[in-house]
């Protein structure tokens, strides 16, 4: 871009702010006149009713979570959440729009539970005219649109494919089921332990064991290009975790319950003490498996087992012991051919979602990078 910029220190772009009344947490209600926004990852974290803790905004602000790092345009009057919500309102040359790209670009380091706002202000911003930062918006505006767009159409499939789960097996908390139970320690090969991966996961070395950790999980896509590393001596310690890509992994720290397929991208790696794989008997199928731990009844039994403040878990003595219900085999292949076809379609979707990140990114670098 041969477009003149300037660099200026962080706080010399936002305007300050007076904060109306910050609303606790546990006060939110699940609908009102006003939403709340916190620094929580939910772009609207609940609701109030008293007009007088409504901040008004004359202009699109950009919240900054200063214990989580979440980022937010608004541009509408809201009632502020809890503590950890910081309104950053930039001065008259920066638009709010960009101001907000700017900042999810930036790299600001976890620091824990411990405030994030006095690395961010140490930042400095490269701001261009006010119409080139106009462009510059209009540009990834559009890239964020595909980009919702193909979730969209990825949570729809799994929607889809969840639906037909339903219709074919129920979920196992309805009485009216006559498929068998079994345990899920039952369920798994001979091989397979059921116990929790390494004691940690490693600092990032450049040689060493990829480890699937439970972030990963949450990710769009989990390469072993992004995976952080552990040294081979300490994942030989844990043979018993070393993926072999027919696994389904379950986590079991943090964000208990959410489930992923290893696939031949991660045979070798290892995984973190947050997650266990199951890798299941011949007459189980792993595709009717994922969809089982997904359905509300499952879900909620681990709700239930999860226990923990500072850090949630489920201990293995209760993984082991889940109770899932066991149809046929022919009725289990039935539902993985039904699926099978619709993961084809969201194999595509994927790809195209890659590509259009990758160009995100790498336009997000040509333009904030300085």
């Amino acid at each position: 871009m041969a477009e003149s910029f300037e660099i200026r220190p962080f706080e010399e772009c936002i305007e300050k702010i007076k904060y109306t009344t910050k609303i606790a947490s546990q006060d939110f209600k699940e609908s009102g006149r006003f939403p709340i926004i916190s620094q929580e990852e939910a772009f609207i974290s609940g609701y109030w009713d008293n007009p007088e803790d409504v901040f008004h905004i004359n202009k699109p602000v950009v919240i900054f979570g200063d214990h989580s790092r979440h980022i937010k345009y608004v541009d509408f009057d809201f009632v502020i959440g809890a503590d950890g919500v910081k309104i950053l309102s930039p001065v008259k040359s920066i638009n709010a729009k960009y101001f907000y790209y700017f900042l999810k670009w930036l790299d600001i380091p976890s620091l824990g539970y411990s405030r994030h706002y006095k690395a961010l202000k140490e930042k400095s911003v490269k701001v261009f005219s006010e119409t080139c930062q106009q462009r510059i918006v209009d540009e990834l505006d559009l890239l964020t649109g595909i980009i919702d767009k193909k979730n969209a159409q990825l949570r729809d499939l799994d929607a889809l494919a969840q639906s037909i789960y339903y219709e074919m097996f129920g979920d196992s908390s309805r009485p009216s089921l006559k498929w068998e139970k079994r345990l899920l320690e039952d369920m798994v090969t001979a091989s397979c332990s059921i116990s929790y991966g390494i004691v940690q996961p490693g600092d990032g070395e450049q040689e060493g064991v990829p480890v699937v950790r439970p972030v990963d999980m949450i990710r769009i896509f989990t390469t072993n290009r992004n995976l952080k590393k552990t040294t081979k001596e300490i994942s030989d310690a844990y043979k018993r975790t070393i993926l072999r890509g027919n696994e389904l992994l379950l986590c079991v720290r943090g964000t208990t319950g959410i489930v992923s397929m290893a696939d031949k991208d991660l045979v070798g790696c290892n995984v973190s003490r947050g997650i266990t794989p199951l890798e299941f008997s011949n007459e189980i199928s792993r595709w009717f498996m994922y969809y089982q731990f997904k359905t509300n009844s499952v879900q909620h039994t681990i709700s239930r087992l999860t226990h923990g403040i500072a850090l949630k878990g489920i201990n293995m003595s209760d993984v082991r012991k889940l109770e899932m219900v066991c149809p046929p085999f022919d009725e289990q292949l039935k539902f993985e051919k039904a699926v099978k076809s619709i993961h084809k379609e969201r194999l595509k979707i994927e790809a195209s979602l890659r590509d259009t990140l990758e160009l995100y990114n790498s336009r997000m670098a040509y333009y904030f990078s300085y």
